[in-house]
């Protein structure tokens, strides 16, 4: 581990926490300082099931963590609902932010916590593990060859899981004052921000939610999608739901060959993730019955899990901050954040409004 190892508190016992916990554990530059729950035998609980060290403080209040002067960054995996108070908070109190996703209920919420954590000098980040794995790059440059893959056209994305009753009857991400933006937020979240980062963050001009959305009886989402268009042509698709069975699917659609994936959330091995892409330059002739040649695999190797490798970034970049350089917080992630947020609340809109288009503001 770094000598300057920075000391992580993580506010709430969420099932989450338990992946962070251990991957600030393995961050080479990270260490897990304390846990908190709203009770202290909440947490004792969670460091008891998963074998935290007996060095790590236990507290029964998300106050005890963000007064700890020994935290220098907080994880917040709370209900969407308690970001708002709880980022901006941990941000007066000078801890850098690591914040789940969805990171707040509208763009406006987003705004309160970025100029929070601006106004403090401190580090913002959301939780989009997936963004952290290696194959990101690979497939980014995949995407930027103009000779195998052209002009990108098109993105179609798809985030399900069917969670089941007891996630239906008592899931917070399915009650109104807890995790109000349902599998909008929850996965929607993905879906948006795999579109964006294939167009390079460039936001779409307008957003169409398409008919068909369900909701509960307490009117959170359950499953959704919509369209998303450029002014130079590109369009989009997304849907994500909690009915279907489980998919993690991403397709870029370019004028010369196409790129995809089918774990790009959460790959299926932890010590590799792949994508397939295929060209027009590896076909010939499709003979009657098969293809020629099959789409290419690549195999990209990881290190670490990428929930380590998104720990260890943040840490990096707080250590920067916080370290005798001196520098400011990298200002690009909150600009992603706020981005994705853009649209996600566009397509809310769309949906409130009877899938209406609507326009994105920057």
């Amino acid at each position: 581990m770094a000598e300057t190892a920075i000391r992580f508190g993580i506010l709430g016992c969420a099932q989450v926490s338990c992946k962070l916990s251990k991957a600030i554990t393995q961050a080479p530059n990270a260490t897990l300082h304390a846990i908190s729950s709203r009770s202290i035998d909440k947490a004792n609980k969670f460091a008891a099931d998963n074998g935290l060290s007996p060095f790590v403080k236990i507290y029964g209040s998300y106050e005890a963590v963000l007064d700890d002067t020994d935290v220098d960054a907080v994880y917040i995996p709370l209900p969407t609902t308690l970001h708002l108070k709880w980022a901006v908070m941990a941000a007066e109190k000078r801890k850098h932010v690591l914040l789940e996703k969805p990171v707040a209920l509208n763009v406006s919420d987003l705004d309160r916590i970025v100029e929070a954590c601006e106004a403090n000098g401190v580090q913002f980040m959301d939780g989009t593990m997936w963004m952290h794995h290696p194959r990101m790059p690979k497939m980014k440059q995949l995407l930027s060859d103009t000779h195998r893959f052209g002009q990108l056209k098109s993105i179609h994305s798809c985030i399900t899981y069917n969670a089941g009753p007891d996630f239906m009857n008592n899931s917070i991400k399915v009650k109104p004052d807890l995790d109000a933006l349902g599998a909008l937020g929850d996965i929607g979240w993905y879906c948006i921000r795999a579109i964006l980062w294939a167009v390079d963050y460039e936001l779409p001009k307008k957003v169409v939610a398409l008919h068909g959305t369900v909701c509960n009886e307490a009117g959170v989402i359950l499953s959704c999608g919509s369209s998303l268009h450029w002014e130079d042509g590109k369009v989009a698709t997304f849907y994500c739901s909690f009915l279907t069975y489980i998919t993690f699917d991403i397709k870029a659609l370019g004028t010369k060959g196409s790129l995809s994936l089918n774990d790009f959330v959460q790959p299926f091995l932890e010590n590799y993730g792949t994508f397939s892409e295929a060209s027009e330059l590896d076909y010939m002739k499709i003979e009657p019955g098969k293809w020629a040649p099959t789409p290419n695999e690549h195999v990209v190797s990881n290190e670490f899990p990428q929930e380590v490798l998104m720990v260890k970034e943040f840490a990096d970049l707080v250590e920067k901050v916080k370290g005798k350089l001196g520098l400011k917080p990298e200002k690009a992630w909150p600009i992603l954040s706020r981005k994705t947020q853009l649209v996600l609340d566009a397509v809310k809109e769309s949906i409130e409004r009877g899938y209406e288009p609507v326009e994105i503001v920057p």
